[in-house]
């Protein structure tokens, strides 16, 4: 076998067909169109219809299968709606990326009621919801699959005013192990990755910021990530290379995570 043969086999996804949540910006855009390219046919769901329908128009310029269903992952009738897109478009689900969350700031003693609520439906809650029905179908389905859950290093840190962030993320990596745990007899393989401060539009103000570089500072690499920098733990936990990989998180931080206090 070629050496470009092996390394397909490893992380080629061709006749896969993947769901991502959260996929019209940031990492959630990076993370459809890496599949895509790698072969996968891809449904990317989120709530802003014309950003997805750009993210859609990209990924077939550069000659992949994509689609889009709008989304609102909190609303669990409609979770099961945009997976019968996926296989009405391409066929049933056997790769999910959860990747929606939201991240607003506030000290836990001051955080109104409604944004804590609002932090845990999005990043714990729904990723649950998104994630038992999509483990639901691929049992149903007897072939296996691949669930990876987008997590963060602050899901095992914690920083100040973030209280919401980090339980809701440290919760979304107890549901990965469990759910490896519960889920390996079908053959369906349950992940996450752990990113630390990537550059993305929704962050971009903060690391020009005084303190964003100061942060910056702290990290041993000196730098933040930029997306692209994810794709290699994507694929791996995607794809074949990662067939005995389950219940595991990635951490993508350039070192971030040993200087932590």
């Amino acid at each position: 076998m070629a050496d470009t043969d092996y390394l397909d086999s490893l992380f080629g996804l061709d006749g896969r067909v993947a769901l991502v949540t959260g996929a019209s910006s940031g990492l959630g855009a990076r993370f459809s169109g890496t599949l895509a390219k790698a072969g996968a046919s891809v449904l990317l769901a989120a709530r802003r219809a014309d950003r997805l329908q750009a993210e859609v128009d990209a990924i077939a310029v550069d000659g992949g299968k994509a689609a889009a269903v709008t989304l609102d992952v909190t609303d669990a009738a409609a979770i099961g709606e945009a997976f019968d897109a996926a296989e009405a478009a391409f066929g049933p689900v056997d790769l999910l990326v959860n990747n929606a969350g939201i991240a607003p700031m506030g000290t836990v003693v001051d955080m109104p009621v409604e944004d804590w609520d609002a932090v845990i439906e999005v990043n714990l809650r729904a990723a649950f919801l998104v994630a038992r029905e999509g483990a639901r179908r691929m049992i149903a389905q007897g072939a296996g699959g691949a669930i990876v859950n987008i997590a963060s290093i602050l899901g095992d840190h914690v920083m100040k005013q973030g209280g919401a962030y980090c339980v809701s993320k440290g919760g979304v990596l107890q549901l990965t192990r469990t759910m490896a745990l519960e889920l390996a007899r079908y053959g369906i393989r349950v992940n996450a990755i752990a990113p630390g401060y990537v550059a993305t539009e929704m962050n971009d103000a903060f690391f020009a910021s005084e303190a964003g570089q100061k942060m910056i500072g702290r990290i041993p690499m000196r730098r933040v990530a930029n997306p692209g920098e994810l794709d290699a733990a994507l694929l791996m936990l995607a794809g074949a290379g990662g067939s005995f990989t389950t219940g595991s998180v990635v951490t993508v931080d350039g070192g971030h995570t040993l200087v932590i206090p």
